[in-house]
């Protein structure tokens, strides 16, 4: 098996499973582990970043938030 053959394996999922995937990328728990990882990756940021940038910090964790889970 192929690259190719595994990437086409992967889009095919994809298409056949689009609607569980979606509510799986929009639920509770999909919230909760994104909020958690976001949070622990923007504190460490902070931590060895200079204080000026907590702020774009903030609303970069925003950004990347909003697409997953249910935006609590």
């Amino acid at each position: 098996m192929g690259i190719d053959d595994v990437v086409n394996q992967g889009k095919k999922f994809l298409e056949g499973n689009k609607d569980k995937i979606e509510a799986a990328l929009k639920s509770d728990k999909s919230e909760e582990i994104s909020d958690n990882a976001l949070n622990a990756a923007a504190g460490f940021v902070k931590k060895v970043a200079p204080d000026s940038v907590d702020t774009h910090v903030d609303s970069v964790r925003e950004k990347v938030d909003k697409p997953v889970g249910n935006d609590r």
